[in-house]
């Protein structure tokens, strides 16, 4: 399948995986199954790396700039960010859970706010929030999100069952303007799309500073950060894959890449006593006031 850009911008040379994932060494954990489908990666977990999708994401300055500059002031992250992660969490959860006819209307609701995220004349770069070639990375990073705690709380996947794996998660693009033909056959496919894809990953100082008030948690109060803080910056910043890091200017090493693998040897072990309700909960909460809200005729987000 061919690697998609952005029309107006030409793509560098491919990255290799070294640079481009997160190394996770840990086997598969014995205590636990792994089926390999999509939606057993909606395990609480799943969203500790949240906040470093964000960053991968807006590692295109398309992107970037289409957040930062965005005139939608309900959605904005620093803003609102409890009401912007609960639209996030609810669009993972209906891309995966949901039916047609859930993702249809949660497509339109989206496309409402879309409609306003362009570019203008004072825009250092050229962007519209419905390009489907930046939707399309979009997705990725989301994928590799799922994929990278999928297999830091259950060791790392076999081909086939990564395969199998990849094979589930094509509506996390497709829900939005992503068509099938666009998101990558295989998962071979999609290595080559995102080593690619990766080289237009770029940083300025405006979006560097924006992102990193992220990492800091500088959008939720003082008391949280003093709890969660640090934690929640480690996670960031370990969720983040080199060349990211290098991007945003963060300082990571080997020390700190095994406390964090270690943290979810622990996590995993953890979980096997959980009930799957307690694990994933949430999603079926989320699910329930969508359909909530599309069976009172509410708005989505």
């Amino acid at each position: 399948m061919p690697v998609h850009y952005p029309k107006d911008s030409a793509a560098g040379p491919a990255l290799t995986t070294a640079q481009t994932r997160i190394r996770i060494t840990s086997s598969a954990r014995r205590w636990t199954r792994r089926p390999a489908h999509i939606s057993e990666a909606l395990d609480f977990w799943s969203f500790a790396g949240g906040a470093a999708n964000v960053v991968m994401q807006l590692g295109w300055p398309e992107v970037a700039y289409g957040v930062i500059e965005s005139k939608v002031e309900s959605g904005s992250l620093m803003r609102h960010p409890w009401k912007r992660a609960r639209t996030t969490f609810q669009y993972l959860t209906v891309a995966i859970l949901g039916t047609d006819q859930e993702r249809l209307a949660y497509r339109e609701a989206v496309n409402v706010a879309h409609r306003q995220v362009r570019s203008d004349e004072n825009s250092p770069v050229r962007y519209n929030a419905f390009n489907r070639e930046l939707q399309l990375w979009v997705a990725a990073c989301l994928y590799i999100g799922f994929e990278d705690t999928h297999q830091l709380l259950h060791g790392t996947m076999s081909a086939e069952e990564a395969e199998s794996f990849y094979q589930s998660s094509s509506t996390l693009g497709t829900t939005l303007q992503v068509t099938e033909e666009m998101w990558p056959a295989t998962r071979a496919d999609f290595d080559r799309y995102w080593n690619n894809a990766c080289s237009r990953v770029s940083m300025d100082d405006t979006v560097r500073t924006y992102l990193m008030d992220l990492v800091n948690l500088r959008m939720i109060g003082w008391p949280l950060r003093l709890v969660f803080g640090n934690l929640l910056t480690f996670l960031t910043v370990g969720f983040l894959p080199p060349l990211f890091r290098e991007e945003l200017r963060v300082e990571w090493n080997e020390d700190d890449r095994r406390r964090f693998e270690h943290l979810f040897v622990f996590v995993s072990f953890v979980n096997r006593f959980l009930p799957r309700f307690v694990r994933h909960g949430a999603n079926y909460v989320l699910m329930r006031d969508i359909r909530r809200r599309i069976g009172a005729g509410r708005a989505l987000i």
